[in-house]
């Protein structure tokens, strides 16, 4: 899929283009060790590369951090939880009980 330049505002104000291969680092890294076809990982990037091309010309990093939290909570609850640490900042284990709640009831 072809991507007009979209860039990403960086929560320090900092202006960069869209990367698909940023977002497959990181979903790899969610990733890690779980059962996941490597075609399922391609799949989640097209659909993050595809919304983001919808939301553009800019794009918040916040805004880009839900759409692929939302893409790993359909894939792997355990790589949601992964990502959501870093992404959300967690500091503690009330944080992963506070995330793995909403997770049962979305």
């Amino acid at each position: 899929m072809e991507l007009g330049v979209v860039t990403v505002v960086k929560r320090d104000g900092r202006r960069e283009p869209f990367d698909p291969f940023k977002v497959r680092r990181g979903v790899e890294a969610a990733l890690a060790d779980r059962p996941i076809d490597p075609g399922a990982v391609d799949h989640l990037v097209q659909r993050v590369q595809a919304e983001v091309s919808l939301a553009g010309p800019v794009i918040s990093a916040d805004e880009l951090g839900h759409l692929v939290l939302g893409a790993l909570r359909d894939l792997d609850e355990v790589a949601y939880l992964r990502f959501a640490s870093v992404y959300k900042e967690f500091q503690g284990a009330r944080d992963f009980e506070r995330e793995m709640a909403a997770l049962e009831d979305g």
